[in-house]
């Protein structure tokens, strides 16, 4: 005991003591964001290493620098400065620096402004910080349960909230979410064009529903991707699922917003969408994207929005167990699926897509090298559908030359972010006639 707690603080075997409370503190689930109180924070995210968390600078001390979080990082891998062990390393040795001033200054009730700078910019660089796109790999391999997606995104909240620094077109997307309630600027499309023809009623012409389907913002606005919306809806009511929509009253959920670190639009968003979701009584929701499904699921709850959530690859291999949902004919095909991280490394649902695919007859799978917890993400996530990547490789490029390596003739996804950027990557490599990318439930429509 004594050298446990007398010893041990002062060498390099701290982590020892810390990585054990920092495994039965751990957050579950992982990798959920915790809502700034508008009302009272001051200064909205971290600006300076004392405003990092008690939990988090126990992260600080558990890392262990086993490198596993590099190892499986996208952006370090395809080039870009975001080392996940080196921003955590970078912040444990600015604390130990300006630590001890800092407690000292403080004791003695004086002002240290000098020994504590800002971390963006000065301790993190503003590349390494946009260039995360919270696939939450670094988290989930992580031995010790150290969080590194939460100490990026109070960064980008004071970068955002504070300072008025981001991207230009990520501001952009965030402008569009404020005015129009969604992020896709110069879009033609209305939130109801999709289903034109497919007599899906509003929940305000009728809220008697088994569901409200979810559709998102991306899949009732960007033209290749409301053929995904369309398939979702077809196989609904082939089952005799009764389902409606908000249509026009549908807004951003918010994950955009939340992850690009503008935490006011996104509680703005969550506080209108769940209000307007209690009003109608709905009790159940079904969405084709894995972050509304993450948001509304897990992050509503922090708002008072308590709902059923599920994913319409939990509900179509549901419906196919049930009989409800009929596979009448083969599909001659090699395909791979690609995990999405807000479904998978987020969510644990792995298996149900995999199902789907092994129950239409003649399809085959293989897997990419990258699976499961391990998979490699596409790109598109933590805001980075609407942000550039000027540095180094592309992410969904690599991706893609990994899903051509399994030789397969197409790509399953169950994300519209993910489908855009293999579709994008695919024709970036010129490889239309090898590869093709298609949703789950394109996929399911084809065999129904």
């Amino acid at each position: 005991m004594v050298f446990v707690l007398a010893i041990i603080p002062y060498t390099r075997y701290l982590h020892i003591i810390a990585a054990i409370f920092n495994g039965i503190l751990r957050q579950r689930p992982r990798s959920v964001l915790k809502p700034i109180d508008l009302e009272k924070a001051e200064p909205f995210g971290t600006a300076t290493v004392d405003q990092l968390t008690w939990r988090q600078v126990l992260d600080l001390y558990s890392c262990v620098v086993c490198g596993n979080c590099q190892e499986l990082c996208p952006a370090n891998a395809s080039g870009k400065q975001l080392n996940p062990k080196k921003v955590i390393q970078d912040l444990k040795k600015h604390l130990l620096k300006v630590g001890p001033g800092l407690v000292s200054a403080k004791g003695k009730g004086e002002m240290a402004a000098d020994l504590n700078p800002n971390l963006s910019g000065n301790v993190i660089t503003t590349d390494e910080i946009w260039a995360c796109t919270t696939c939450a790999a670094c988290d989930t391999v992580c031995p010790v349960w150290v969080d590194h997606i939460d100490k990026i995104v109070d960064l980008r909240r004071n970068l955002v909230m504070e300072q008025a620094e981001i991207p230009e077109t990520a501001e952009g997307a965030l402008k569009s979410i404020e005015s129009r309630g969604h992020p896709w600027r110069g879009t033609t499309l209305s939130r109801t064009d999709w289903a034109e023809g497919l007599d899906i009623k509003t929940l305000a012409e009728d809220k008697d529903i088994e569901f409200l389907f979810w559709v998102g913002c991306t899949q009732a606005l960007e033209e290749r991707s409301t053929r995904v919306a369309q398939a979702v809806a077809k196989l609904l009511k082939s089952a005799g699922v009764k389902f409606g929509i908000l249509g026009t009253e549908e807004s951003c959920c918010g994950d955009p917003a939340r992850r690009l670190g503008n935490e006011y639009l996104f509680q703005m968003q969550a506080q209108k969408n769940i209000e307007l979701i209690k009003g109608y009584g709905v009790k159940r929701v079904v969405t084709a994207c894995p972050h509304c499904f993450n948001t509304i699921k897990n992050e509503y709850p922090q708002f008072g929005g308590e709902f059923e959530v599920i994913h319409h690859t939990e509900l179509i291999n549901q419906l196919l167990k049930e009989g409800r949902l009929k596979v009448n004919k083969g599909i001659k095909r090699l395909v791979t699926y690609h995990d999405a991280c807000y479904l998978g490394r987020y969510n644990d649902i792995y298996q149900p897509p995999r199902q789907i695919i092994k129950a239409i007859p003649e399809t085959k799978m293989v897997e990419m090298e990258q699976n499961l917890k391990r998979a490699f993400c596409c790109g598109g996530g933590g805001g980075h559908m609407w942000l550039e990547e000027r540095e180094g490789r592309r992410i969904n490029e690599l991706r893609t030359e990994q899903a051509l390596e399994t030789r397969a003739e197409a790509v399953i996804t169950v994300c519209p972010f993910c489908l855009q950027m293999f579709d994008d990557g695919i024709k970036a490599k010129a490889a239309d006639e090898k590869l093709r990318v298609m949703d789950i439930a394109e996929l399911v429509l084809e065999a129904t």
